[in-house]
Formats: structure tokens, C-alpha cells, sequence
């Protein structure tokens, strides 16, 4: 069993940073490839990055590469979403996920946490 709590999210200018992060509890976080994902207001759950176990392997979409940034940091049960040059469009709640693999598919991951907003005024 896995517990997730986002925190960071908030309001901020276009262009704009914020760093978002999941805390863990439980001692096999390490196990677990990790994805965060975002929700608009009457669209889907979409997914927007992910990093594997051991953090050598990280994936996009392709709406925040080159923007976003997924690491974790194992020792302290943490999975982080760095978020530079946002954009109005980005405005959703933000969710973490714990699965097997980082994949995009939200249906393969087990554990989700509870969300944290984020919205980017223009």
C-alpha cells in the first residue's frame, strides 16, 4: 500500500515556475515507477510525465517537453515536477500516480494521490 500527497500547487503568472511535489509513505517507493498527470475542468485525466524506479528514465508528453522536469529523490519517498515557462493551458489539477512502469496509460498505475491545483493566469 502506497499514500500520495501532492503539494505546491497554486497560482502564478504566465511564464511563470512552480515546482510541484508527491510524498510517499511506505518503504517501497523505490520499487515504483511514478507518473504525474493533469486534469482541466471537463477533460480527461492526461498524462504528463513519468520516471522510472531508479530515475534513469524519464518520459514526456509532448505539451510540456522542454518545460517540465519529473525527478525523485528515493531516500526521501519524494517524486518532483519542476514547471517553467507556464502557460494558461497548463491551468489543471495535478495528479501523482505510483505503477510498475512509467507508462502513459493511467490505467496501470495502482495508487494516485489526491491532486493539487494549478492555475496559470494570462
Amino acid at each position: 500500500q502506497v499514500q500520495l500527497v501532492e503539494a505546491g500547487g497554486g497560482l502564478v503568472q504566465a511564464g511563470g515556475s512552480l515546482r510541484l511535489s508527491c510524498a510517499a509513505s511506505g518503504r517501497t517507493f523505490s520499487t515504483y515507477a511514478m507518473g504525474w498527470f493533469r486534469q482541466a475542468p471537463g477533460k480527461e485525466r492526461d498524462f504528463i510525465a513519468g520516471i522510472s524506479w531508479s530515475g534513469d528514465n524519464t518520459y514526456y508528453a509532448d505539451s510540456v517537453k522542454g518545460r517540465f522536469t519529473i525527478s525523485r529523490d528515493n531516500a526521501k519517498n519524494t517524486v518532483y515536477l519542476e514547471m517553467n515557462s507556464l502557460k494558461p493551458e497548463d491551468t489543471a489539477v495535478y495528479y501523482c500516480a505510483a505503477g510498475a512502469i512509467p507508462t502513459r496509460q493511467r490505467h496501470e498505475y495502482d495508487y494516485w494521490g489526491q491532486g493539487t491545483q494549478v492555475t496559470v493566469s494570462s
